[in-house]
C-alpha cells in the first residue's frame, strides 16, 4: 500500500512540474504584458509540442495589435545561443508588419519588457519552390532579397536565465522590432559570400561590441531558410512569394543604453570591399 501511495504521490509531483500548453487565459494576460511591455511570468517547464501551442496562441493575442503577418524567425541557429539555452536545435517564431523598421530607427532603450539586441540577417521568398531547396545554392534561386538586419527582441518573462528552447518558443522566440537596411540582389555564387563574411557589431564611435561571421549560422546562414522551410511544413505552412525570414544572430544579445547608437556591417557581401550596413539608435 505504501508503495502504491508512494507511486502515485510521485506521478503528481511530476504532472505538477510539467507545464502544459498555456490556457487561452494565460495566453492573453502574456499578451497584455507583452503590449504593455511588462514581465510576463515564466512558463514552467513544457514539451516543444506545449511551448508551440503556447506560441501560436500569444501569436493570435498579439497579431491583432501588429498588422498583417510578414513573415517568420528562425532562433537559436547560433550554437554559441543554443548553449546559453540549453538546446540543441533551432527555433521558430512569427514576424508581423508593424514590427518591421528602417534602417536609423530610434527607439526607447526601454522598448521591451527584456529588451535586447544583435545582428542578424534577413531574406525575402521569392516563390514557393524554396520549400524544394536542399542546399544554399538551391535557397539563392527561390529569394529575391538579402537584407542586412539588427533584431531588437524582447525575452519578455521576469527571468530570462530560466528560458529553455521551449520557453523561448512559448514567447514567440522574443519577436519585437526587427530594424532593416538596404536590400541586395542574390547572384549566383553569393551563398559562398555569404558563408565567409564578417558581421561586426559597431558603437558610434566605431568601437567594436561583437562580431561573427557567416558559418556561425548553421554553417551557412542560407541554411537557416532550409531550417524554417521544413519546420512550417512540419506544421502544415507553406512559404509564399514576400515572407520575410530571419536567420538568426551573428552576435551576443546585448543590452540597448540610451544614448547608444549601433551600426552592424557585413563585410564582404556583395563581393571584395563591400560591406553593406544597418543602424539604429536609442533613447531615454
Amino acid at each position: 500500500m505504501l508503495r502504491t501511495l508512494s507511486a502515485f504521490a510521485f506521478a503528481g509531483a511530476a504532472a505538477v512540474a510539467q507545464a502544459t500548453c498555456l490556457s487561452d487565459l494565460d495566453a492573453a494576460l502574456m499578451a497584455a504584458r507583452y503590449a504593455n511591455l511588462e514581465p510576463a511570468d515564466n512558463p514552467g517547464p513544457m514539451s516543444l509540442a506545449d511551448a508551440e501551442c503556447t506560441r501560436d496562441k500569444l501569436v493570435g493575442f498579439i497579431g491583432q495589435r501588429l498588422g498583417p503577418r510578414a513573415g517568420y524567425k528562425a532562433g537559436l541557429t547560433n550554437p554559441a545561443v543554443q548553449k546559453r539555452f540549453g538546446h540543441d536545435r533551432p527555433v521558430r517564431g512569427v514576424l508581423f508588419a508593424d514590427m518591421l523598421l528602417p534602417s536609423g530607427a530610434e527607439l526607447p532603450a526601454r522598448f521591451g519588457a527584456r529588451p535586447l539586441f544583435e545582428a542578424d540577417l534577413m531574406v525575402r521568398v521569392k516563390d514557393a519552390g524554396i520549400h524544394g531547396a536542399k542546399t544554399p545554392a538551391q535557397v539563392l534561386r527561390h529569394i529575391d532579397a538579402i537584407i542586412p538586419m539588427i533584431e531588437l527582441p524582447d525575452l519578455l518573462v521576469r527571468d530570462p536565465s530560466r528560458l529553455d528552447g521551449a520557453g523561448v518558443t512559448a514567447i514567440n522566440v522574443g519577436a519585437r522590432w526587427a530594424v532593416l537596411g538596404a536590400e541586395i540582389k542574390p547572384v549566383p555564387g553569393m551563398e559562398t559570400q555569404l558563408e565567409r563574411m564578417v558581421v561586426r557589431v559597431l558603437d558610434g564611435n566605431g568601437q567594436e561590441l561583437d562580431r561573427g561571421q557567416g558559418t556561425d549560422l548553421l554553417g551557412n546562414p542560407l541554411q537557416a531558410v532550409i531550417w524554417l522551410a521544413e519546420d512550417l511544413a512540419r506544421s502544415g505552412v507553406r512559404l509564399k512569394k514576400g515572407d520575410l525570414l530571419s536567420l538568426g544572430s551573428f552576435s551576443k544579445l546585448l543590452p540597448p543604453k540610451p544614448g547608444l547608437q549601433v551600426r552592424v556591417v557585413y563585410e564582404g557581401l556583395g563581393g571584395p570591399g563591400a560591406a553593406p550596413e544597418v543602424r539604429v539608435g536609442f533613447r531615454e
